[in-house]
């Protein structure tokens, strides 16, 4: 896939950390530490340039072999999108792994996301079902897997919302 997006990481894999990039201080600070027992099940960022539905940057889930320090950033290629609302709206992850074989060469190869084990993108499915369940006024509903077509289109409307 030829479109590549620059992904700054907030959160890495195996945090219950939620940092967020501040907008007004262009600084990352931590937002909050997640309630449940339950900790990221990847690499959790958002994509510069873009405004989603819910007035944040795009969500990114990039999928690597190891986690990675907050703060950095990566260029990846997006194969995929998980579709979820929760109590500030529609919000989109996008589903992305490293735009190079060079950065991972297990996670780079994957160009879809019928190359994510099963058992992982369970994972990820019952963390963003259950992240939010002890904060009160909180809730997730997820709705299903998309194609990479399907994030394009996010995506383009995401860049297009920075533009107004």
């Amino acid at each position: 896939m030829a479109d590549t997006v620059t992904v700054f990481i907030e959160i890495p894999e195996g945090s219950r950390v939620k940092y967020e990039l501040d907008a007004a201080s262009n600084q990352l600070v931590v937002d909050r530490l997640v309630p449940v027992a339950m900790d990221y099940p990847v690499n959790y960022g958002s994509i510069a340039g873009t405004k989603g539905e819910d007035g944040d940057a795009l969500d990114a889930l990039v999928f690597l072999s190891e986690r990675v320090v907050p703060g950095v950033t990566i260029s990846c290629k997006i194969i995929g999108m998980l579709e979820m609302e929760d109590e500030e709206g529609i919000d989109h992850k996008l589903i992305c792994v490293p735009a190079k074989t060079k950065i991972d060469p297990v996670c780079g190869a994957w160009e879809s996301l019928t190359d994510i084990p099963e058992a992982k993108k369970r994972q990820i499915r019952h963390f963003f079902e259950h992240y939010k369940d002890l904060e009160a006024g909180k809730w997730v509903k997820l709705k299903d897997w998309q194609t990479a077509e399907s994030a394009l289109v996010v995506l383009a409307a995401g860049k297009k919302r920075t533009e107004k």
